[in-house]
């Protein structure tokens, strides 16, 4: 399938006038945009500008607020809980961590409950913004939406793809940065090769009888599929660990059935932040972290592979695509282009 290559900044510039014609002031616009755009960077489109036309969709439905902040419904100092008001996840995210950081940088931790937020984006974003304050985080999320992955030995959808993700500072060398899905691949992805015509590696994807299928339509035309857990079983128990973690410990909502009745996607995450300058482990920190991880580079690589680092690829990509352009599929342009026309944005074809 064709598709187009556009710089980062006038992508941004068009998916920032977009949220701005939806209601949002000139700072979530941009913010918003942004997000997005450093997703599709770090080569995870899933998360990127595609989003747009789901976001655009839900927001004329009613259901995402324009222009919300986390309001603080607990704070003992180093607990936080916050309420995102089903606004905006990239503006909810960006700014429940900065009263995190500040939390953990006074008390050495904070937990912070985000709940109720639109849909939270990349969650390494979050992870980042902590490893530019030198901070440690680990982040568990739930999503509440339609159902879409099958517990392990399951053949129909009960939980989505739940989201787990840890930044460590290395001291001399990029940062440690795991930020997965709990499915075998994130639904994002499924719906990028959907757009593109693509079919899936085998072993992702079960159609409506719970069958092994390689055809992304499952995930989206009626009789509707499920994903699969990635690892098996033990995928699956970290999936359900994000589920009661985000959804129960932290202040949200589990997912149960009749919570796919509509488009919205709500977050919720237990963010764990940790400043290990007050924790008295810096020095051993730098001092270990860094030979560990160098130490795991040095293995001697299989043919055909290269021994990374969680983080590595996304950082290849970033620079990748700042020079060469985003490449956004003709499917996903159009649906882009219909969102802008919906809140009566003109974008070139």
């Amino acid at each position: 399938m064709a598709e187009i290559r556009i710089a980062a900044p006038a992508l941004t510039s068009i998916v920032a006038a977009i949220v701005a014609a939806g209601g949002s002031d000139a700072r979530e616009a941009e913010v918003v945009a942004s997000n997005l755009v450093a997703a599709n960077l770090a080569g995870h489109d899933s998360h990127g500008v595609g989003m747009i036309p789901r976001y655009i969709e839900v927001l004329l439905e009613g259901d995402l607020y324009p222009n919300q902040h986390p309001s603080i419904e607990l704070d003992t100092g180093p607990l936080l809980r916050v309420n995102g008001h089903a606004g905006y996840g990239q503006v909810i995210g960006l700014e429940s961590m900065q009263l995190g950081i500040e939390r953990a940088r006074r008390h050495g931790v904070c937990i912070v409950g985000t709940t109720n937020s639109h849909h939270l984006g990349r969650i390494g974003q979050w992870a980042e913004q902590c490893l530019d304050a030198g901070l440690v985080s680990i982040h568990f999320v739930n999503v509440l939406g339609r159902p879409l992955v099958a517990p392990f030995a399951g053949r129909d959808a009960r939980f989505s793809t739940n989201p787990f993700c840890i930044g460590i500072p290395l001291v001399g060398q990029a940062p440690f940065v795991l930020d997965m899905a709990t499915s075998r691949v994130a639904f994002g992805k499924i719906r990028v090769a959907y757009n593109k015509g693509a079919t899936l590696a085998p072993g992702n994807l079960l159609d409506a009888a719970g069958d092994p299928t390689t055809d992304p339509k499952h995930a989206f035309i009626e009789p509707i599929g499920a994903l699969l857990p990635f690892g098996d079983h033990k995928g699956y128990g970290l999936a359900v660990a994000c589920e009661l973690l985000a959804g129960a410990v932290a202040g949200g909502r589990t997912l149960h059935r009749g919570d796919d009745t509509k488009r919205q996607i709500i977050n919720n995450m237990l963010s764990i932040i940790i400043d290990p300058a007050l924790y008295g482990t810096t020095e051993n920190c730098a001092a270990q972290a860094a030979a560990f991880v160098e130490w795991v580079r040095q293995s001697p690589p299989r043919e055909g592979s290269n021994v990374l680092i969680a983080g590595d690829p996304e950082r290849r990509m970033r620079a990748e695509r700042l020079a060469d352009g985003i490449p956004v599929d003709e499917t996903t342009w159009e649906q882009i282009r219909d969102a802008g026309a919906k809140v009566g944005v003109s974008i070139p074809a």
